[in-house]
């Protein structure tokens, strides 16, 4: 039998409950997502694309924590969508900008209901989630 070191177990993990309670918010956004053809990621993107219309790919990156590894097939498959469309910046050909396009901005219209209808599924007060965010970011190092 092996030994049961106690910051082995998983009930002792701060990391756990926070993935377990990403995976189940990001199932709560699927149904929403699905009709407007976005997973969870594109969603992000996109809300980052709703609030500054015009970007880089490293902004974007900077902003959800991800890279770009992860951030330019996203973005691309966007693109494709007629959602986005990027361009390089005139000044410096290495930074690769990305705009919205009319369509993205009418999607923003089909999904304005989704953070509600979200909401509504998890049991929080407001002030307990306005300390569960103000502790992620403070764990995220904002």
């Amino acid at each position: 039998m092996s030994k049961v070191y106690p910051q082995l177990k998983l009930e002792n993990q701060l990391c756990f409950p926070f993935y377990a309670c990403a995976r189940k918010i990001v199932n709560l956004y699927t149904p929403h997502l699905k009709p407007l053809g976005l997973t969870y990621t594109q969603y992000l993107v996109m809300m980052v694309m709703w609030e500054d219309n015009h970007t880089t790919i490293k902004r974007i990156c900077e902003r959800l924590h991800l890279d770009s590894g992860t951030i330019t097939p996203l973005i691309q498959k966007l693109v494709k969508r007629g959602l986005l469309e990027k361009c390089n910046n005139p000044e410096d050909e290495r930074i690769t900008c990305v705009n919205i396009t009319e369509s993205g901005i009418q999607l923003q219209e089909k999904a304005k209901s989704i953070p509600m209808k979200v909401g509504s599924c998890i049991s929080l007060s407001q002030e307990e989630a306005e300390m569960l965010y103000k502790t992620m970011y403070k764990i995220l190092g904002r």
